[in-house]
């Protein structure tokens, strides 16, 4: 008999017991006074004894499954089978040479020649240190896929897998090369894991010497760019200049005017010097009147003197506006309106030519220079012990991480067998 046939009988020796004394209260009540042992109170009977049921196995088999053996294993693994690995850190930035030139100095144009901004030019080498580009060229410098592929047999883990692709290295460049961009600072700090930390440290100066060579690349391109767009500007403005002035050349030869302004001063003078000749005339006219009589022949010839220098000035005043001055039927209003847009354009592009050649001056002076350089504030070191792989750390997070999927698991399960 087992434990579930002697409980099953004992609740029903308890089921007759209680039946029994049921009986016996209720004849007590039907002939006379209940004896004192109908008074007693109820008991309730004792709870039946526990016992472990398949879902606490399951449970326990598992949190042994989920849980126990995960981390064991993966404690094992951490502690026996994987590599030590060596870390060479490395830190640098770009700089921009803050020495201007003369023609910077003198016409401000440094932010318009620079190659790109210190930020932009710091974004693109920390996505440089990660591409292909620079994989591929640091694995023709050292055997990267030699170096580490050698433990894939003992520490798969943490190793690359023989006859990878360069995409398979370079993923695994992303595990083994951490790169730290402080955007505000412009700080990049980068650490390189390895076998041994000769390697590490190898690794890390390859690093540094491929940044080098792509930032030099990016100001030779920019000083090629600005050189080129410089001389392009100044072609343009040349050619706008000798336009302009073979414009103005042609308006002089059509008018036959060399400077309509200075013909108008020649004929202002005129002009004043009839309007100071009619003054005396009448001052004359005035003193005749005053000792002769209007029959005077000298009377009668200051009056005529008086009426041609008169009309001899309406002459003058109206051909400013209406008369033809040129051989092309022009006068001086229409004349000067064309004169002065003519110089007009002269004069502007001249400055644009003047500002063409300072331009061109300030980027032949920047071509002359780096304007941008990797300025290195660590160099790459050389460890001293093994630092990775984080064996208690790995082992402290895995157990955390398979202890909450257990209980999440757990807690489903329960979840799931309750609404059933």
């Amino acid at each position: 008999m087992n434990q579930h046939d002697t409980a099953r009988n004992i609740d029903a020796e308890r089921r007759r017991k209680r039946r029994a004394e049921g009986g016996r209260r209720g004849a007590s009540s039907d002939g006379g006074p209940a004896p004192e042992a109908a008074r007693e109170p109820r008991v309730r009977p004792v709870a039946s004894r526990a016992y472990v049921r398949p879902r606490h196995r399951f449970i326990l088999l598992s949190l042994l499954g989920l849980f126990i053996l995960p981390l064991l294993l993966t404690v094992l693994y951490l502690y026996i089978l994987a590599e030590d690995q060596y870390a060479s850190n490395v830190g640098f930035t770009i700089r921009q040479e803050e020495t201007g030139s003369a023609t910077e100095l003198l016409g401000g144009l440094s932010s318009m020649l620079g190659g790109g901004s210190g930020s932009s030019n710091t974004d693109v080498l920390f996505e440089f240190i990660q591409s292909q580009e620079i994989v591929e060229s640091i694995a023709a410098q050292i055997d990267l896929y030699a170096h580490f592929a050698q433990t894939w047999n003992r520490d798969p883990v943490f190793s690359l897998r023989p006859g990878a692709t360069i995409e398979d290295l370079l993923r695994f460049w992303q595990r083994a090369v951490r790169v730290t961009y402080d955007r505000n600072s412009g700080l990049i700090e980068v650490q390189v894991r390895a076998r041994d930390p000769q390697t590490a440290q190898r690794i890390a100066e390859a690093i540094v010497t491929e940044s080098e060579a792509m930032i030099n690349a990016l100001n030779t391109a920019a000083r090629r760019q600005s050189m080129a767009n410089a001389e392009r500007d100044v072609e343009a403005s040349l050619d706008r200049l000798r336009r302009a002035r073979e414009a103005l050349a042609e308006f002089r030869a059509r008018t036959q005017i060399v400077d309509p302004q200075a013909d108008i001063q020649g004929r202002m003078g005129v002009l004043n010097n009839l309007q100071q000749q009619l003054a005396e005339a009448l001052v004359d006219y005035d003193l005749l009147l005053q000792t002769s009589n209007e029959s005077d022949p000298r009377v009668r010839q200051a009056q005529r003197r008086i009426e041609v220098i008169r009309n001899r000035i309406a002459d003058e005043r109206m051909t400013f506006a209406t008369e033809n001055i040129t051989v092309m039927d022009t006068d001086y209003p229409r004349l000067l309106a064309q004169f002065e847009s003519l110089q007009v354009d002269v004069q502007f592009a001249q400055q644009t030519y003047s500002a063409a050649l300072t331009a061109l001056d300030a980027a032949r002076s920047n071509a002359a220079r780096q304007n941008f350089f990797l300025a290195t504030f660590v160099r790459p070191t050389l460890a001293q012990r093994a630092e990775y792989p984080q064996r208690p750390l790995l082992s402290l997070l895995s157990g955390l991480f398979l202890l909450l999927g257990w209980a999440i698991l757990a807690l489903v399960y329960y979840s799931i067998r309750d609404r059933n």
